[in-house]
């Protein structure tokens, strides 16, 4: 049996159709301004304790689209980076930027110098809004930009008083206030004052306009812009919803707990689109790292989905106050970004009677592939392609295999990128005669469900963000002391996998501690390796290349 009739079959005995659903909306504009007409005083978006309607929400994504607009000038198709953690400020400025048919480039806030200067630079970005803990660090590679509007916001920028004023002096005592210059950027609440200015030219997005740049890495090192159009992300949007109204059950109105960042494309998808288009609540953790702030934000509220990824799902298992939390309304826990473990998800259910559905996707395909739909959940497994979705498994020669067999998966659908931004070439490598070439290895059972083998690629995914070697590899050999390197990643029961280093270092005096602390000067927390370990050669083929794959067995071979 070939793998996309297992798939079609697998969707008929669950009453879906495998055709691709209409439309919600023709552009994710349209689908907010829905929400607002038929929603308008629902609570759309909670943070730190405050909550803010949709209509509250658009007033100041409003007020910030005629700044935008008459004070930066900025126009239909300019590029502006939001470089925020999960706050209100968020989709204030993602719907402003909407409205203005403004291009976004989500931007994790803690890139390094090289990092943003890379992004910014590529995109073209002329603007950029920022959390003020990370302002320095974009200062300092503003010069090297083109970017000519920055915008700062405080946490506490949307909460009201007299808790804005309280949190205000206890950062200061605590001295967790970031000083700020006196000029060179515009505060974020002069954005969204009310202004006399307050008309500004409403776009209107065609399908096939691009609606986002969402930067992912790749094997050459470079990070690159995948061009994701309102076509894409609204097919997306379309097919989630077909998987997740699976039954008779309806997600209208739940409330969602979105710990995930929203500058991953995974959340940004699921809080900017698919959770206006049931109407729903979003409740935004900022840090899920700090555990005892994300359970006592979610202890008071009735929850009917939690989203997360299996690094968090161990971490809050392990806390007696999550433990402690009411569960009764939970009916749905998404699982995305990594692998989920069997004994996790066991550990789950177990403590919230709710089934953990892991799904599949990537940033290519804006981003699900597949999903395990409520109901029909087979854990270990990566789900079923969702509607309008075909796939294809294939050798390394090409080759099509049938059920059972195991080879790289590749994809068609509406969802898919409209390419890499200004790489044609790179573009044309994983978009072959239609079909994504996904660089994962997969195999699919008889009733559709597909299951991750391993990865075509050396990619490594730590706490579900993607690590590629090469780009850890470039940074590092720019100490002065490291002649050669090379990045895998190990197995870790926290975050899936993370780092580990192999060093050949021109000076016997360099040290673990060194390496790990010029990596962290160069590169994001979350890829900094965590192992270190010293070589005099690194394995390699008969023309230099560093075989990383047998570095990666001489690991196993440990175990």
């Amino acid at each position: 049996m070939q793998v996309q009739d297992a798939a079609q079959q697998a969707l008929q005995r669950m009453g879906v159709s495998g055709q691709q659903p209409a439309l919600p909306a023709q552009s994710l504009l349209q689908l907010w301004q829905q929400a607002l007409a038929d929603s308008a005083d629902l609570p759309s978006f909670t943070c730190l304790g405050q909550t803010l309607s949709y209509a509250q929400i658009d007033l100041l994504a409003d007020r910030a689209a005629a700044y935008f607009s008459h004070q930066f000038n900025l126009q239909a198709g300019d590029r502006i980076a939001v470089q925020l953690p999960n706050l209100l400020q968020y989709p204030v400025i993602v719907i402003a930027a909407w409205k203005l048919g403004l291009v976004i480039v989500n931007t994790n806030p803690m890139y390094t110098h090289r990092e943003l200067v890379h992004q910014f630079n590529d995109s073209g970005a002329k603007a950029v809004v920022v959390l003020d803990q990370f302002y320095d660090t974009l200062a300092a590679a503003l010069p090297e930009t083109d970017i000519q509007h920055v915008v700062v916001t405080r946490a506490i920028d949307l909460l009201p008083q007299p808790k804005k004023s309280i949190l205000t002096a206890l950062t200061k005592i605590l001295g967790k206030r970031p000083a700020l210059p006196v000029s060179g950027f515009t505060p974020f609440p002069e954005l969204v004052a009310a202004s006399e200015q307050s008309d500004y030219p409403l776009h209107s997005p065609s399908l096939d306009e691009i609606c986002a740049l969402q930067y992912t890495g790749g094997t050459t090192g470079v990070s690159k812009g995948v061009m994701l159009t309102q076509s894409s992300i609204m097919h997306n949007i379309a097919q989630a919803l077909e998987m997740v109204n699976v039954g008779e059950q309806s997600i209208e109105n739940f409330t969602v707990v979105s710990p995930l960042p929203l500058y991953h494309i995974y959340a940004y998808m699921l809080s900017m689109g698919l959770i206006p288009a049931i109407r729903g609540h979003s409740l935004l953790i900022p840090d899920p790292r700090n555990i005892s702030a994300f359970v006592g934000a979610i202890k008071k509220v009735k929850f009917e989905i939690f989203c997360g990824l299996n690094s968090l799902f161990v971490a809050l298992l392990q806390d007696k106050a999550f433990q402690k939390l009411d569960f009764s309304e939970l009916k749905n826990t998404l699982s995305g970004g990594m692998a989920l473990m069997e004994s996790v998800a066991n550990d789950w259910q177990q403590l919230t009677g709710c089934v953990v559905s892991e799904g599949y996707g990537m940033t290519e395909a804006s981003p699900v592939i597949s999903m395990n739909p409520s109901g029909f959940e087979k854990i270990g497994t990566a789900g079923i392609p969702i509607p309008g979705t075909d796939i294809k498994v294939i050798d390394e020669n090409g080759v099509e295999q049938k059920v059972g067999g195991v080879g790289e998966l590749c994809v068609r659908g509406s969802q898919v990128m409209k390419g890499y931004w200004q790489r044609e070439a790179q573009t044309a490598e994983v978009i072959v005669d239609g079909w994504l070439h996904t660089g994962d290895i997969v195999t699919v059972d008889e009733e559709g469900y597909i299951k991750i083998v391993d990865r075509l690629k050396d990619m490594i995914i730590v706490s579900g963000f993607n690590v590629y070697p090469n780009e850890l590899e470039q940074a590092l050999t720019q100490h002065p002391q490291v002649l050669e390197c090379a990045a895998i990643g190990v197995a870790d029961d926290k975050a899936g996998e993370v780092v580990k280093m192999f060093v050949v270092a021109s000076e016997a005096s360099l040290t673990e501690a060194q390496v790990i602390e010029f990596c962290r000067s160069t590169m994001a927390g979350y890829k900094v390796p965590k192992f270190v370990e010293f070589r005099d050669d690194l394995p390699k083929t008969n023309v230099g290349k560093v075989l990383r794959k047998e570095l990666k067995a001489q690991e196993q071979a440990k175990i």
